[in-house]
Formats: structure tokens, C-alpha cells, sequence
């Protein structure tokens, strides 16, 4: 397993196990804040192993969140950690203060989720604690969520009585957070952050939306500063995982026996200040992929990165939402499974336009059946847009779906 960097000590894995959709007892996984669409319970037995499986691999980086699985997300973790067997000190652990509700913002609210997060996670310390998502929500949101009420100060006290040994932040979101964070690292001296980056949003992030900053930019405005870089979203939420015939044309020729996802994995793991790369790896088979590709891992070469940002812009042209399966609109108020609909939208009206409007309505009904609502059941009230860190607006997207279906039904019908 290729290691880079070194947390108190202990070589840090450049894979690293992101503990957002943790195995069900279904085969299938428990998505983050989805209160009513998940019915199985989370597999702790089947966690258990896989979390032993990456220990033995080499893996030794545990990243998880509060809010992460309807919140089970730590407990189980924990759990897993301790029946592995291993040492506390032969991994590193990673949480975030995720205080995005308003009645979260006090500090005393904050001690209240560290000190839940040492309870569940079984352990008396923290390797990395981040502030989590600091632009969701806008500018003003940030500030008081760490700023006006000390939260961030009483972080880095946390840091000084080793409480947690390093602090950094995650960014999605307004700029702006990012920019106080950057102009603020001479009193936090931040360890390290964690941004989206993959072989799309590296130079393409504001295309898709004008208010995002270029993966490229955060990235060499961390590796300035000396600030070590853990990457969420290589793989765009399992979007660059799929298959696409348009990525595929790009660099199946290169490698015929490498997936998509093995491309969107080296493409992170070739730059020097990353100290992990996040992946969800929720089964075994995943795991298994992920350990060859890092075992160790091939930077990628110049004209490699040429075949990949040719991929990415055939990839951009296919117009897809980007809608990462987060899962921080959930849950609807209306009952709509708003992911589902716009991974719909990504896989069955962009890309695959050859097939017939039948075949279409046909998935669409097998991919969201009718007791998880449809496009059609849309208030428009945009309460799940502000939540989103891609910044989609939800309500908008999800209206042009259900126009897009009603003319395929008129279609259909001819």
C-alpha cells in the first residue's frame, strides 16, 4: 500500500476508507440522512470484516462524519475499529464537527458532538477533526457556525491539550469560507483540508457552475501553504465509476484491463501533497479493486492526463447533473428520492438518448418506484437546494425531468 505522509508518526495510506454508505444487511447500503427510504439495517457483522480486510491491506486511514448513515455512521465505525483487533495507534481516525443544523451553532453544542464523537467512535482522541462543509449554506452560515461562536478557537485548544492531534476543514460551497480559512492559516496553522477533486472538477469545477472553484486552484493554493490534501470525491459520486461510453473511448485504449474507476484513482493519487484519497468502497469487491490499484499505486503520466482531461471534457458535454449521491437533501418533505431521480436523469436522458421512450418510462418506474415519489410530485418549494453542495437547484432540475417524462409518455403512446 503506497504511503506519503506521516500523522504522529504512523505512514498515512494514500487510500483511505470513507465511512458514508456503510454495508445493509440487504447487499445493498445505508445512505447518509435518508430517514425513511432505508429499511435494513446496517450489516455490522459484514463492516466488521471489511474493516479488518483494509487493515491487513495497509489501509490505516477511518474517515467518517456525525451525520453520516442516519447517524449510525460513528457508532458503527467504532465498533468495527475495536473488534479488528488492532492498536488504537495503528490507524488514523477522522471525524468532523458537523454542526449544520441553526440549534447546533453554540459552542457548548459543538462540545456536545466532539464528546458524542469520542463516545461512539470508542477512543479518547481524534487524528484529524475537521470543520465540515464550511461553505454550505453561504458565507454568513459559515461565520456562525465557527466563527462568531468560537468553535474554531476552541478547536485548535482542543489540538493544544492533544485532544485531537491536527485540525483542518472541508470546503464545498461559497468562497468566501474558503478564502478565511486560507487567510486565516497563520493562526490555525491547518493540518490539512479536504476538497473534491478527480479528473473532472480539476479544471472544469466552475464550468459546471460558475460559484465553484477549479479543483487545480485549491489544490495548488494548499500545496503553497504546505497543507496536506484528503480528497472526497474522486469518482464524482460513483459517476466516473460507471460505465460511459465517452470516458471508455477516451481510456480504454490506453489500458484495456483497467475500469474507469481504477483511471479516476490514479489521476488523485498522482500528486505529491495528497495525503489520502477518500472511497466509499462499500463492497467487497470495491475494496479488493482499490488495494491492487494502490499496491502501489502508478502515478499517471503526461500523456495520460492528456487522455483524461480529454475525457473530462466528453464527459462535460454529456450535460449531466452533478448530483454526487450526498444525500444532504434528504430527506424531502414530500417524499421525492431526489438522488435516484437525478442519477436517473445522468444515466437514462443524457448519454443512453438511443433508447426508446418505452424502455425509458420502464426504467424510470423500476429505478424509483411509485412509493418513493417521482419528479411528479415536486412542490417546488426548494428546501433541499441550500442543503446541496454542488450548489444545484434542485426544484428547477427536477421539473425539466418531469416535463422531459411527460413528452416521453406522449411518445410512447404514438
Amino acid at each position: 500500500m503506497t504511503t506519503r505522509f506521516t500523522v504522529d508518526g504512523k505512514k498515512v495510506s494514500l487510500l483511505g476508507y470513507g465511512a458514508m454508505r456503510l454495508p445493509t444487511a440487504d447487499g445493498g447500503h445505508a445512505n447518509n440522512w435518508v430517514l425513511d427510504m432505508s429499511t435494513k439495517e446496517i450489516d455490522q457483522k459484514h463492516l466488521n470484516r471489511q474493516v479488518r480486510r483494509m487493515l491487513e491491506a495497509g489501509i490505516n486511514y477511518f474517515d467518517v462524519a456525525p451525520v453520516y448513515c442516519r447517524g449510525e455512521a460513528e457508532k458503527c465505525l467504532g465498533i468495527a475499529l475495536e473488534a479488528s483487533g488492532w492498536n488504537r495507534g495503528d490507524y488514523v481516525l477522522a471525524t468532523k464537527l458537523s454542526n449544520f443544523l441553526p440549534t447546533q451553532h453554540s459552542l457548548e453544542s459543538c462540545k456536545g458532538i466532539f464528546e458524542k464523537s469520542l463516545k461512539e467512535l470508542r477512543t479518547d482522541y481524534i487524528d484529524n477533526y475537521c470543520l465540515h462543509n464550511i461553505g454550505i449554506g453561504g458565507y454568513e452560515n459559515f461565520l456562525s457556525r465557527y466563527v462568531k461562536n468560537g468553535a474554531a478557537d476552541w478547536c485548535a485548544e482542543l489540538r493544544a491539550q492533544k485532544k485531537i492531534r491536527n485540525l483542518g476543514f472541508s470546503f464545498h460551497g461559497d468562497p468566501r469560507a474558503w478564502d478565511w480559512c486560507i487567510e486565516h492559516h497563520d493562526k490555525y496553522k491547518w493540518d490539512f483540508a479536504i476538497i473534491q477533486m478527480n479528473y473532472v472538477d480539476w479544471l472544469h469545477a466552475k464550468e459546471v457552475n460558475d460559484r465553484n472553484l477549479n479543483a487545480k486552484t485549491l489544490y495548488d493554493t494548499l500545496a503553497k501553504l504546505k497543507i496536506p490534501v484528503v480528497i472526497m470525491e474522486p469518482l464524482l459520486g460513483g459517476r466516473l465509476a460507471r460505465y460511459n461510453w465517452s470516458l471508455a473511448n477516451e481510456l480504454t485504449p490506453l489500458d484495456p484491463e483497467a475500469t474507469l474507476a481504477k483511471w479516476a484513482f490514479r489521476f488523485c493519487g498522482s500528486f505529491d501533497n495528497v495525503m489520502t484519497v477518500l472511497s466509499g468502497m462499500t463492497f467487497d469487491e470495491h475494496i479488493d479493486e482499490n488495494i491492487a490499484t494502490f499496491s502501489p499505486l502508478k502515478k499517471c503520466e503526461e500523456k495520460e492526463l492528456a487522455a483524461l482531461e480529454r475525457a473530462a471534457q466528453a464527459y462535460l458535454a454529456c450535460n449531466a447533473i452533478p448530483c454526487n449521491c450526498c444525500n444532504y437533501c434528504m430527506p424531502c418533505p414530500y417524499g421525492l428520492d431526489i438522488p435516484s431521480i437525478l442519477t436517473f436523469r445522468n444515466q437514462y436522458l443524457t448519454q443512453d438518448g438511443g433508447r426508446k421512450p418505452r424502455e425509458i418510462l420502464k426504467a424510470y418506474e423500476k429505478m424509483i418506484p411509485e412509493e418513493l415519489r417521482r419528479a411528479d410530485h415536486c412542490t417546488g418549494c426548494g428546501r433541499c437546494s441550500p442543503h446541496c453542495p454542488q450548489q444545484i437547484d434542485v426544484a428547477k432540475e427536477i421539473a425539466a425531468i418531469d416535463a422531459a417524462m411527460d413528452v416521453l409518455k406522449l411518445e410512447a403512446l404514438r
